[in-house]
């Protein structure tokens, strides 16, 4: 068994930590509240030497003695009735008293003015926070992201969940002081790359990121962009992403960079014009805008107000396209402003085209067509292929996540699942439809990757590959080891589920324990129960293959974010 040593400081102290990939979450955050001698309830801080926050858990990276992480106990978690008591207050009593006065009023006059009004509002305003400590909101918490999935929806069909005003707010700020900072040479060459790791920027640096695509692409002086509308419109695009577990900010960001990343590898802007280089970036960064969570499946299913609006015909690809032009109509926002209108219509029919084709319904016909095209001889200075390769390219970007290493792709994974599992939940309870792939009983993470890789990935990659073999080592090659690590994952799988069922003892009777627990984790019907299943056999090849994956494609992503 494989342990980690971190090295760290706390209250000027330095410290180390040991722990193995095998602990919880909850367990590496133990060890580093014993380090800072916290208690239970207090909130630890972890920052690398960047000055940068990250998220303790058993994914955390070794470091070296010269380059210790800094802890910081930051604030106490305290529970509603905890704050008010250290306040002084009593709520019942307020209320009470509220009551009783609201009664004299009534008595003695027809109507209580409007400072009892205030006042019960303000009583009614302090319980809330007391109960759900929003109060502690600009802490900026992580989420724990490989906690498996929560039986709530992040969203119903009446309600989107949007980014908070306050969350949006301080974004923006940061975006307006990063405005006046230059990006790195470092960064921007890393920017390029397929291996690029989201999880170490947050949302405001991601949005400067996506800004310096357009500066690096020459896309402001080209179409005339001026970059305070620039950035209203990337702010305004972040704005309408929802807080959904897979489809939110940081994938559109993804897409875009893996489509940004393209872009340089393939060399498109000497094989397309720089309309069609513009469309491509925008059409990425717009592609999922306003996503609910829930698919066309469940959209159509549930007669949703989008599968009515569209006729059940790509009812959210067509809602992203809508979201994206109804920005644009805002003059404040509009990058395309100073376009020509012949350009502009052209633009407008190429995005709605490319976001059209992330539709999983459409994607076996082009993918057929693009082969065809490529086995008659492709001319991609006709519109018919360059249309084609256009779809082709922002359909890689979208499910490009296994062409990344395993510490980014994996996190993505989790994410998806989780989005998977709140759709089905919210379709049993509703009595409808439920896919095997998105169900958390039936669903294990080596088959469903196995089947999308071997089925959906590869045969696109490859495809492409064809046409630009200039791809291969950084895009199609990772997915083929991700394919072996999943195939090797899943035959140990098999391996220990025929070992306990040949060994196990007779079913105990009810109440008595014995091998129950052991043989649902066998199953691996459930995530969680195959993530410990894993874990069990990773002194075989299963390691060895993540190891192959990995191979070399650790980057110090943050040397500089900016300078």
């Amino acid at each position: 068994m494989t342990s980690k040593i971190v090295y760290f400081t706390v209250s000027g102290r330095e410290e180390q930590a040991e722990f193995t990939a095998e602990d919880t979450a909850e367990n590496v955050r133990d060890i580093f509240r014993s380090a800072a001698e916290a208690n239970e309830s207090d909130i630890l801080k972890l920052y690398n030497c960047h000055g940068n926050l990250i998220n303790i858990s058993q994914r955390l990276a070794e470091n070296s003695p010269e380059d210790r992480y800094r802890l910081e106990v930051v604030a106490a978690q305290y529970s509603g009735a905890t704050v008010a008591a250290e306040l002084g207050l009593d709520v019942g009593t307020l209320e009470k008293r509220l009551e009783e006065l609201e009664r004299r009023i009534v008595v003695e006059r027809t109507e209580a003015p409007d400072i009892v009004h205030d006042m019960s509002r303000k009583v009614d305003a302090l319980r809330e926070k007391l109960e759900n400590l929003d109060h502690l909101s600009w802490l900026g918490l992580y989420k724990d992201l490989s906690s498996r999935a929560s039986l709530q929806p992040f969203w119903n069909k009446s309600n989107h969940s949007a980014e908070s005003p306050e969350k949006c707010r301080h974004v923006l700020d940061k975006v307006n002081r990063l405005c006046q900072v230059q990006v790195t040479k470092e960064v921007r060459e890393y920017l390029r790359k397929p291996s690029f790791d989201n999880w170490q920027w947050d949302d405001s640096e991601m949005i400067i990121l996506l800004r310096q695509m357009f500066i690096d692409l020459d896309l402001i002086t080209k179409f005339n962009i001026e970059m305070p509308v620039l950035v209203d419109w990337l702010f305004e695009v972040y704005r309408r992403y929802n807080d959904v577990p897979f489809h939110n900010f940081k994938h559109c960001f993804m897409v875009a960079q893996m489509m940004y990343g393209l872009t340089w590898l393939i060399e498109l802007p000497k094989k397309i014009d720089d309309l069609d280089v513009l469309t491509l970036i925008v059409s990425a960064i717009c592609h999922d805008l306003d996503h609910p969570g829930y698919n066309n499946a469940y959209q159509i299913n549930a007669r949703t107000e989008l599968a009515l609006r569209y006729n059940d015909i790509s009812p959210l690809e067509n809602h992203h396209c809508s979201v994206a032009f109804e920005i644009l109509e805002n003059r404040d926002r509009n990058i395309l402003r100073n376009l020509d209108p012949d350009l502009f219509k052209r633009f407008r029919e190429g995005m709605i085209r490319c976001i059209l084709a992330t539709d999983m319904a459409k994607h076996n016909e082009i993918l057929k067509n693009f082969k065809s095209a490529v086995s008659a001889g492709f001319d991609i200075s006709t519109k018919e292929h360059r249309d084609l390769v256009m779809m082709i390219l922002i359909k890689v970007a979208d499910i490009s996540n296994e062409a990344r290493p395993m510490e980014v792709a994996d996190v993505w994974l989790e994410c998806l699942f989780e989005e998977y599992f709140n759709q089905s939940d919210a379709e049993k309870l509703e009595g409808l439809p439920v896919a095997p792939f998105m169900d958390r009983e039936k669903v294990t993470k080596p088959a469903s990757q196995i089947g999308f890789i071997k089925f959906v990935l590869l045969p696109l990659f490859e495809a492409l590959g064809d046409l630009f073999p200039v791809i291969t080592e950084g895009i199609i090659s990772p997915v083929q080891k991700a394919l072996e690590y999943y195939t090797e994952m899943q035959q140990a799988f098999e391996l220990e589920k025929k070992r306990q069922e040949e060994g196990r003892d007779p079913p105990a009777a009810p109440g008595t324990g014995g091998q129950q627990g052991d043989n649902c984790v066998v199953k691996g019907q459930k995530l969680k129960g195959q993530t410990t299943l894993s874990r069990s056999v990773q002194q075989g090849g299963v390691q060895n293959s993540a190891e192959r994956r990995e191979g070399g494609s650790q980057q110090n992503a943050h040397q500089a974010k900016v300078a």
